[in-house]
């Protein structure tokens, strides 16, 4: 295979703190890399060098001549005031390239990511399509390796496996950093763990993730193997030289250096055992033997004049573990903060069990005071915490969400995002609690964390909540999923696999609905008015879904209006020049229009529902 761009003996400290030694790493054309480890292990660090922006200690990097490399870094940044059509085509500004292609490669590149209209301004965009308008960019370069760090990161889970299928079909090389080990499973072939457990630095395997989880369990056996037999070979060896042995000879003077040149190798091989720690996350129960602890009947919620979900009935009893799922903007906060008591329910009931116990992770991390130190994070009075009625001083408590001593007068604010979510759970383990509510808790979290946290919610004894992208977290962890169309309807699911094939059913649906013809904002003609539905015979709608199904076509109605209007407004020749204003009336047009289309997909699931 033809190399593109290697590492050779590369070496990064900061400080007094060393990430690696003597790395050395080859990418080959067709490779497709996940780049895993704990948070701290230098990943990003490696990525940057393997992406010409940071330069090693020691050792060198080398990219074949005239190979294009594109690097997507964490956190995503544009120029102010740039369409997304100009922050794509920045990285050919310069080229030679004609207007043209430059044009119709940056229009090819947002295609792919997702965008229709060019002229969006960047500065607008959420989260996640700032990550697809960052990909844009990289994929515009035409490169013949991609680097992303941490793509994945607070994408909703749609997004995530729109990128699965976009990496699967791409034909250049990649290097990924990502915790998901669903998408590391789905879109890599090849896993290379940062780890200083491991000889070199670093355990490189040909496969999928779940290969690597085979060769890891080997090579850790292997070592503890080795352990052992040197430990044993070294009693040999000590006892012989306690005898006093005459170095006089030349094989008795080569049997002294052997032996230490074993006791080294046996302090290594302890030294990078050791070094398998993880975070030590148990959180406790209370004992309560309640069969319920917490009875939501009837619940609905609407917001926006949207309903989230409608009629639902919930059941948490010691032992359930309930996994939430749907697009953002579902309800799936909304539910959990219900639950939590920090809402209440438009219609409906939610009944808890006398003196109930409930620790919620928020996914905002509002519960951080990010000027307060660490120490009074853990300890807000003194020095030590109560964890199961025993006294343990800040500093072990610290040590066991792996902080160090000298991080303890540090601002919480100025810990990374996977610091803080431990410091929100390791003050979450301090709560007896009977339910846990957990938004999001995986964000930011390493592979190790992220196994030591499934380990602990599938042992707790009370009922868990669970927000998460992670979909192998949730697979693990859960006893049932609801998953939340975020139009009022919800189902129950054995797994993530089921809700796939719900959504793949839910698509094809909306697909038959009568589609909208090109709109004057494409610059075609004015759209054409909708069919109106007919109304058959009613037969199996619920009282408040007949009396949606009566004003249906009116609301219908006022909806397509209302999108005329905004059509309108926006093909006035008054505010062409008039940027702000024009993107402020292509909101409002989307907007509408995205009614109109939720109108006519709820139209199909009631008449779906009659017949």
């Amino acid at each position: 295979m033809s190399t593109i761009v290697s590492l050779r003996d590369v070496a990064k400290s900061y400080g007094a703190r060393n990430l690696f030694n003597n790395i050395s790493l080859t990418i080959h054309q067709g490779e497709r890399i996940g780049l895993i480890g704990a948070n701290g292990s230098g990943k990003s660090t490696l990525m940057r060098i393997l992406a010409g922006v940071e330069t090693p200690d020691s050792g060198e990097r080398t990219l074949r001549r005239q190979a294009r490399l594109a690097y997507l870094a964490q956190e995503d940044t544009f120029a102010p005031g740039l369409t997304v059509e100009e922050v794509v085509a920045e990285p050919l500004l310069g080229a030679g390239i004609p207007d043209a292609e430059l044009h119709a490669r940056a229009g090819t590149a947002l295609s792919k990511t997702g965008f229709t209209d060019p002229a969006v301004l960047a500065g607008s965009l959420s989260g996640g399509w700032c990550k697809r308008l960052a990909l844009a960019r990289a994929l515009v370069q035409e490169p013949d390796v991609l680097l992303l760090d941490e793509p994945t990161n607070h994408l909703d889970l749609d997004s995530v496996l729109w990128l699965e299928k976009l990496l699967r079909g791409a034909r250049f090389a990649y290097v990924v950093i990502s915790h998901d080990r669903y998408f590391l499973e789905n879109a890599t072939n090849r896993t290379v763990d940062l780890d200083h457990a491991y000889p070199e630095g670093f355990l490189s395997v040909d496969g999928p993730y779940s290969v690597f989880l085979e060769k890891r369990a080997d090579f850790l056996s292997a070592q503890a193997g080795l352990e052992q037999a040197l430990a044993s070979k070294v009693r040999r060896e000590v006892e012989w030289l306690r005898r006093g042995p005459k170095a006089r000879t030349t094989k008795a003077k080569a049997r002294i250096d052997e032996a230490g040149r074993l006791i080294k190798e046996l302090a290594g091989t302890r030294e990078r055992n050791a070094l398998t720690e993880r975070a030590g996350i148990d959180f406790a129960g209370t004992a309560r033997q309640t069969k319920r602890l917490m009875v939501a009947e009837g619940v609905s919620k609407a917001l926006g004049g949207r309903t989230l979900f409608d009629n639902l009935d919930i059941v948490l009893s010691p032992g359930t573990r309930l996994g939430l799922v749907g697009a953002n903007g579902s309800g799936k906060s909304t539910l959990l903060r219900l639950l939590a008591g920090e809402d209440k329910p438009d219609s409906g009931t939610v009944n808890r069990a006398p003196a109930l116990q409930v620790a919620f992770f928020d996914q905002n991390r509002e519960q951080l005071d990010k000027e307060q130190s660490l120490r009074r994070a853990f300890a807000p009075h003194g020095d030590a915490v109560v964890y199961r009625d025993r006294s343990i001083h800040v500093a072990s408590w610290a040590k066991r969400f792996l902080f160090r001593p000298d991080q303890l007068d540090l601002p919480v604010g100025l810990l990374s995002g996977g610091e803080q979510a431990r410091v929100l759970i390791a003050r979450l383990m301090l709560r007896p609690a009977d339910v846990l509510l957990l938004d999001e808790p995986t964000n930011d979290l390493d592979i190790p964390t992220l196994e030591v946290l499934e380990d602990s919610l599938s042992d707790f004894p009370g009922a868990v909540v669970l927000i998460t992208h992670d979909r192998y977290l949730l697979d693990t962890v859960s006893t049932v999923i609801l998953g939340l169309d975020g139009q009022g309807g919800t189902v129950a699911l054995a797994d993530y696999a089921q809700w796939e094939e719900v959504r793949r059913e839910m698509d094809k649906a909306a697909a038959q609905v009568p589609s909208q013809t090109k709109s004057q904002a494409d610059g075609g003609a004015a759209p054409a008015a909708k069919a109106r539905p007919a109304k058959p015979a009613q037969k199996k709608l619920t009282y408040k879904e007949q009396r949606e199904w009566d004003s249906m076509e009116e609301t219908i109605a006022q909806a397509e209006a209302a999108l005329a209007a905004c059509d309108e407004a926006l093909n006035d020749p008054a505010v062409a020049a008039r940027h702000d204003e024009l993107q402020a009336r292509l909101v409002r047009q989307q907007e509408a229009q995205a009614e109109v289309d939720r109108l006519y997909a709820r139209w199909a699931e009631l008449e779906e529902k009659q017949a």
